[in-house]
């Protein structure tokens, strides 16, 4: 095993966070960068209409290299003081919000002003990776606590970012390393703190309706969202998600057929080449790993991302798959379902044991987004939002 991160060399330290003045902290490389706390930007014209959307479905409610460290689901009541303390008895939602690109600088200004036009709902932590040109937001609102005829701050400020996206990027010309079934591949609701699953189900379902039916998207549910608790795996496994469809285990363009061989649970059941499809889901938290493996062989790789997946009797509660990631190096990326009982560690451990059986290197793996804990924090640092 290669004892140091292989990004290292290639990380630079950004300082001084500032909400209002775009600055941001983080670490960034040639392929990933992290940042935090995504300040205000300008957006480019785009090239596609717009999307109209009702003024209601808009309107504003009242008034980034990953963390190597261990994840932490939990959160003490003494880690905070003053604000901290009191928020640790509020109800937090969280949504991960990944969009299939990050080449586009004009097209991630667009989604981040689109974000910023709904404060309550801050993005607390962007990762991007240019060679799987994908791009993940994690935002941060309260919740009622009770339903409220007033739109919930996660469900519109993601709403927009959905609109932008959808507006500014053409999934038939994407071309990248990672799977994906549209413009906007993924999202997903947490609850934090007191916050309740279903809680986070109804803002899926509700924003499901809006990305359906305003803006004609086939959209699946998964998790607590869909009634018969469906995964996420099953729906990309129906729909063809794990399968390249370009030379060289890339993904070039949109879905090949128009019809869906899966019924979607809102809008039309006609995908639209350059939007293609969304899955939005409700689950507890989720932690995402990614190994990268010194190699060029993508059979041997996905031999170890077999033998770890739960799936196939490996590790209990992770997913993983073997993804390209340059010319010299496979990752097996990961998603932890459990991180309290199986986390980054053991995937690692398990990771360099079956590598060697291959005969092959393995650096120190990466986490692709903050831990519940660095989270909640970094959203209570935003003392306006309190």
């Amino acid at each position: 095993m290669r004892p140091d991160n292989i990004y290292a060399p290639f990380f630079k330290s950004i300082t001084n966070i500032s909400l209002a003045s775009g600055c941001a902290v983080g670490s960034e490389s040639r392929t990933h960068k992290c940042v935090t706390n995504v300040g205000h930007v300008q957006a480019g014209r785009s090239n596609q209409s717009p999307i109209k959307l009702k003024p209601k479905d808009l309107q504003p409610p009242s008034a980034t290299v990953s963390s190597p460290e261990k994840q932490e689901s939990k959160v003490s009541a003494g880690q905070y003081r003053g604000k901290g303390k009191r928020m640790l008895k509020s109800m937090l939602g969280c949504c991960k919000v990944y969009v299939s690109e990050s080449r586009n600088r004009i097209a991630l200004e667009s989604i981040e002003r689109a974000a910023k036009l709904f404060p309550e709902a801050p993005i607390i932590n962007k990762f991007e990776d240019e060679t799987y040109n994908r791009v993940g937001y994690t935002l941060v609102s309260k919740l009622a606590l009770e339903p409220s005829s007033d739109p919930s701050p996660l469900r519109v400020a993601v709403l927009s970012m959905v609109k932008a996206a959808l507006e500014s990027i053409d999934l038939e010309l994407h071309f990248g390393s990672h799977p994906r079934l549209g413009v906007v591949d993924h999202i997903c609701f947490h609850p934090l703190l007191s916050s309740s699953l279903d809680q986070a189900a109804a803002i899926a379902k509700s924003l499901a309706a809006d990305v359906g039916n305003t803006l004609q998207v086939p959209t699946f549910l998964y998790g607590a969202a869909h009634e018969e608790g469906r995964t996420l795996d099953a729906i990309r496994r129906e729909l063809g998600y794990f399968k390249p469809n370009s030379s060289g285990n890339q993904w070039a363009g949109g879905l090949k057929s128009e019809t869906l061989t899966l019924k979607p649970d809102e809008g039309p059941t006609q995908v639209t080449q350059a939007k293609g499809v969304i899955v939005i889901g409700a689950t507890r938290w989720v932690d995402n790993y990614n190994v990268p493996v010194f190699s060029t062989d993508i059979s041997a790789v996905r031999r170890i991302a077999r033998r770890v997946s739960g799936r196939a009797g490996g590790l209990p509660s992770v997913q993983a798959m073997a993804l390209a990631h340059g010319e010299t190096i496979i990752e097996v990326a990961c998603n932890l379902l459990d991180p309290n009982k199986v986390g980054g560690d053991k995937v690692q451990l398990e990771v360099e044991k079956l590598a060697k059986e291959e005969g092959m290197d393995v650096g120190k793996g990466y986490y692709t987004d903050l831990s519940q804990e660095k989270i909640i924090e970094s959203y209570c640092k935003l003392g306006s939002f309190m």
